[in-house]
């Protein structure tokens, strides 16, 4: 079942401004504004002209009804290498920081309340999170780094929700923006609006983030120094460098929501062609035992990851199969 967009979900920085000219009207200035707390203060250098475009969903485009555990004829080995990292990351990025879960009768838990059903099997899951920022981390970075991966894993763990942009070799926008920020092209580049802080480093961001959004902990498996780099590049040899590179693509107004954690193999080859099309997204985290998991079911009457919903069509949907092949209708050039 499609779900609807509801625009006061989380608070949208502007990721392109758009200047019109009073003679030419079919002509739009993309201004690339740097999100901070003080946005009129947040102006970026670089600017690039292009025609505008209306985003409309793919000709006779249906969302798909969601499949649970499902897996798209052909896309099985795809799957399989993207469910290869669980292995090497000890399963980091599967459940929000303090998880626990209990056997319960399947009466004690209404139909409309989100919980784990497996046969005649209940299963009641929770979780700690710690403060919540008010407005979204924005975090520059791409699918295929190592380190991008450990500061994903701790997105998940703290349960945050972030507005990543994508930065893939070769991309035109965000990837030469990091170094205007910050004075180098390094990643993953993390810039918090809600204090003013920006940083890059990724067992920094670890920290800050662990420190700030959470109770000051960071998991043993993002603790181990360059073992945990090492096994964090591991985690991609199954996709073969996927999520790395550019494909040139039309860039969206609006960034896209996209409902996933790091540990989901099907979330992760959704999260590949977001970042290889340099679509920003704003990604609600909802590992096991997130509170998210309850919002989603009441949003699209089901839960599964993961969901996507496109502001700037008006499309929702459930399968990454189906997820993957309209983001490359939709937005590839």
């Amino acid at each position: 079942m499609a779900g609807i967009l509801v625009n006061n979900i989380l608070p949208q920085p502007p990721i392109l401004r758009s200047v019109s000219s009073s003679r030419r009207s079919s002509i739009r200035t993309l201004v690339m504004v740097k999100a901070s707390s003080e946005p009129s203060e947040s102006v970026s250098v670089s600017t690039k002209t292009s025609e505008a475009v209306v985003f409309t969903a793919p000709p006779g485009f249906k969302p798909p009804e969601p499949k649970r555990f499902a897996v798209k004829s052909g896309k099985l080995f795809d799957v399989l290498g993207a469910a290869i990292g669980l292995f090497f990351r000890f399963g980091t990025g599967v459940f929000v920081s303090g998880y626990s879960a209990s056997f319960v009768s399947k009466e004690e838990i209404p139909a409309d309340q989100y919980a784990l059903r497996l046969g005649g099997i209940t299963v009641k899951e929770t979780a700690k999170v710690g403060p919540r920022p008010e407005k979204p981390i924005e975090i520059y970075e791409f699918e295929g780094c190592p380190f991008c991966r450990k500061v994903r894993e701790m997105v998940a763990v703290l349960d945050l929700d972030i507005l990543y942009y994508p930065c893939p070799r070769g991309s035109p926008n965000f990837r030469p923006k990091v170094k205007q920020m910050g004075g180098k092209q390094q990643f993953p580049y993390m810039v918090d609006p809600n204090t003013g802080v920006s940083m890059y480093e990724s067992d920094g961001i670890i920290k800050y983030l662990s420190e700030k959004y959470g109770d000051g902990t960071v998991p043993l498996s993002l603790s181990l120094g360059a073992l945990t780099a090492i096994t964090a590049g591991f985690a991609m040899i199954g996709r073969m460098g996927k999520g790395n590179l550019y494909t040139p693509a039309k860039l969206p107004p609006k960034p896209l929501e996209f409902w996933a954690y790091e540990g989901s193999p099907f979330c992760k080859l959704v999260r590949e062609v977001l970042v290889e099309l340099e679509l920003p997204h704003i990604q609600r985290s909802c590992a096991r035992g997130s509170p998210k998991r309850q919002e989603l079911l009441e949003k699209a009457g089901h839960f599964q990851v993961p969901y996507l919903e496109d502001p700037n069509t008006g499309v929702a949907m459930f399968e990454s199969a189906e997820i993957v092949e309209y983001l490359k209708q939709t937005y590839a050039a």
